[in-house]
């Protein structure tokens, strides 16, 4: 039997970037840097928050950098190698990563904290209006 891809039915228009966003992200096996996704309860009325957690240990805020690219967030850590250093063992290696989540329509980063090693990225998504629009009907003869 073969297998469906998720966004194969008629119905569903305009979503190929989707599909094609989900299967990059399969293929993306890359773990570093760990990270925790959690909801923060808030205010009721108040947006959907979200908090995005690295594990950045070694890292600065010169090192690391998060941008908005499209409708990914990315972010990246370079670390400089220290050369005047001279290691006689050297088990914890310069390295850079890459780590890119997808935003759904509407996401809003508000804020990126480092504090004791994590990195803390604050998003929200605000309710949209509720819009409801009538479409004309032309008759042509």
């Amino acid at each position: 039997m073969s297998r469906m891809p998720p966004f194969s039915s008629p119905l569903l228009l305009g979503f190929d970037a989707m599909e094609k966003t989900i299967e990059r992200l399969a293929k993306s096996g890359d773990s570093y840097p760990p990270y925790n996704i959690e909801r923060i309860c808030s205010a009721e009325g108040s947006p959907e928050r979200l908090r995005i957690t690295l594990a950045v240990a070694g890292f600065c805020d010169e090192d690391l950098e998060v941008t908005i690219e499209e409708s990914q967030l990315v972010v990246r850590g370079r670390q400089r190698d220290d050369t005047e250093r001279d290691y006689i063992h050297r088990g914890i290696a310069a390295r850079q990563f890459q780590r890119t989540f997808v935003l759904a329509d509407g996401m809003r980063v508000i804020s990126a904290e480092l504090k004791n090693g994590l990195l803390a990225i604050d998003l929200d998504r605000p309710q949209p209006e509720r819009l409801v629009r009538k479409i004309n009907i032309s008759v042509k003869d």
